[in-house]
């Protein structure tokens, strides 16, 4: 059987896991740099003495200090909060790759409006709501495409490369803080304008790459446009529209389209998502995305990643350029653990495993963390002017990095890999931008509430995120199914079958059924039809 890097469970051919669908994954990721980026350059741009000083950060109280950071992170949380939840009727409508191109112009938009904002808390803040708009959409849309265009074999890496550009824009968002104030004199506002300009190019490429990249196929068949979708999906898989396998999946394609969808030409209704929202098989999918979404936060990444500065200080790192350079290494010990989460675990270890192990081995290092604040108390022996560090300090930094490395090669990924190919093909954008927008709600909740939660509670904020991981370990156990190397039209065999011709008004009415014998008869009628 020999070594591989894709899912041994799956039967894909091997022309399939061709360079074509990396590059796609890779084109439409610039999205993620960018989402990564804005992210993480926040946190080290504040810590600027140029942006202090433009902004009023300078001879604050630290509560004003905290109001002030936490307005300027959780702007931009609340904008992807609402780019996500209203922007997948323009994937339904006009398809998922036109919406990217809407998606990452309006984040062109807010970036632009934040590197000019020139001091003015005001602008500082539209732009971040705006810029937030974007990235929320492309953090639903991309996932999507990734999962719709990818082979089961390799689903999970190739929407983990997704994860991959964002921890790497993150990382490039560290690095540049650092870089600007060593060498950008910060009696000017081109120090913090610089950093802040830089996340306008991974959205010019994103824009000039999706040009070449095809609409995909799925959305092609919703809208019964199958001689697009057979000639998009042979051209993904660089096979011939008659090869087996191409038929194979779109065989499966039309099989849950049939058993989802109205009649074709036929719209959805507002009635019929509800119902299907609530439908069984449906509701325990949702569930199990909410969950993860709001995990995801709660393991307390986002303490360090928007607050990383502020982190390192507690630790009894002094100085701008100290705190930045250590902040850094935390950007790339993520970036280090998605790309081992992308190239083996997520197909080799699989999606429950990765969560169950990554709760309770990652939780680990925040227990130490804990436990050094309390005892040790290195701020407040900064603050008395002594900066020297014990072994037993440069472990709390260790385990920083550590946990960085464990949540990314886990948690990270594992929550948009699943979300993405879980739902069915009706509701799937829907479900994606309910679970996506919980995303950012709870990442605006705990952007909005760490910088009180270090000032007030001290080590007990990292004890808090340790003892949520333990308790999201154990819910990954028992409620968390295993999907690696299934393809989407095998989730309800998973989940159950979330979709049938029940709700659909167009051929019953509103409260008749079909039964699930008579559904197959349909399906099966269909195919015969098309053959």
């Amino acid at each position: 059987m020999g070594f591989n890097l894709h899912a041994d469970n799956s039967n894909d051919p091997p022309q399939v896991r061709n360079w074509r669908v990396h590059l796609m994954a890779i084109i439409v990721s610039m999205g993620s740099v960018a989402m990564g980026y804005d992210t993480s350059v926040i946190g080290g741009s504040m810590a600027l003495d140029s942006f202090r000083r433009d902004f009023g950060l300078v001879d604050v109280s630290s509560r004003e200090r905290d109001t002030l950071q936490g307005n300027i992170v959780s702007t931009f949380q609340a904008g992807t909060f609402f780019g996500a939840l209203l922007t997948f009727p323009l994937g339904e409508k006009f398809g998922r790759k036109k919406a990217i191109m809407m998606a990452i112009s309006i984040f062109l938009v807010g970036g632009s409006i934040m590197t000019a904002s020139s001091g003015h808390l005001g602008l500082i803040y539209a732009g971040r709501a705006i810029a937030g708009f974007g990235i929320g959409s492309v953090s639903l849309l991309v996932p999507v495409y990734i999962a719709e265009t990818s082979p089961p074999s390799i689903r999970g890496r190739l929407v983990g490369i997704f994860e991959i550009c964002s921890q790497a824009g993150g990382m490039c968002g560290f690095w540049i803080n650092y870089i600007v104030d060593r060498t950008i004199s910060d009696e000017t506002a081109v120090q913090w304008q610089v950093p802040l300009g830089l996340q306008l190019l991974p959205g010019v490429l994103l824009l000039a790459g999706i040009l070449w990249c095809p609409e995909s196929p799925r959305w092609y068949a919703k809208q019964d446009r199958w001689d697009d979708a057979t000639k998009t999906l042979g051209w993904i898989r660089m096979l011939p529209a008659d090869d087996s396998f191409i038929q194979q999946e779109l065989q499966d394609i039309r099989a849950q389209n049939l058993l989802s969808s109205p009649s074709p030409g036929t719209k959805h209704t507002k009635r019929y998502y509800v119902k299907r929202l609530l439908q069984k098989g449906t509701r325990n999918r949702i569930g199990i995305g909410l969950l993860l979404m709001a995990f995801q936060n709660l393991t307390g990444v986002n303490i360090i990643t928007y607050y990383s500065p502020r982190i390192f200080e507690t630790l009894g790192i002094t100085g701008t350029s100290t705190k930045l350079f250590a902040t850094g290494f935390y950007g790339v010990a993520k970036t280090l653990g998605m790309i081992i989460f992308s190239v083996w675990l997520v197909e080799k270890l699989g999606r429950r495993s990765g969560l169950i192990w990554g709760a309770f081995v990652g939780s680990l290092p925040m227990w130490y963390l804990g436990g050094y604040v309390l005892r040790a108390d290195p701020t407040g022996a900064a603050a008395r002017g002594d900066t020297s560090r014990d072994a037993w300090g440069y472990l709390a930094m260790v385990c920083v990095y550590l946990y960085g490395l464990i949540y990314c090669a886990t948690w990270q990924g594992i929550t948009w890999v699943v979300c993405s190919e879980i739902f069915p093909i009706d509701i799937r954008m829907l479900c994606v931008a309910i679970t996506t927008a919980d995303q950012w709600l709870w990442s605006f909740i705990v952007s909005r509430t760490t910088p009180y939660m270090i000032t007030s509670l001290g080590y007990g904020t990292y004890m808090f995120f340790a003892a949520l991981m333990v308790c999201m370990g154990f819910w990954a156990w028992f409620f968390v199914p295993e999907t690696k190397g299934k393809t989407l039209e095998e989730m309800d065999a998973i989940f159950g079958p979330a979709g049938t011709v029940a709700l659909t008004e167009s051929k019953l009415g509103d409260d008749k059924a079909y039964d699930v014998e008579e559904s197959k008869r349909e399906v099966d009628a269909y195919h015969m039809e098309r053959v």
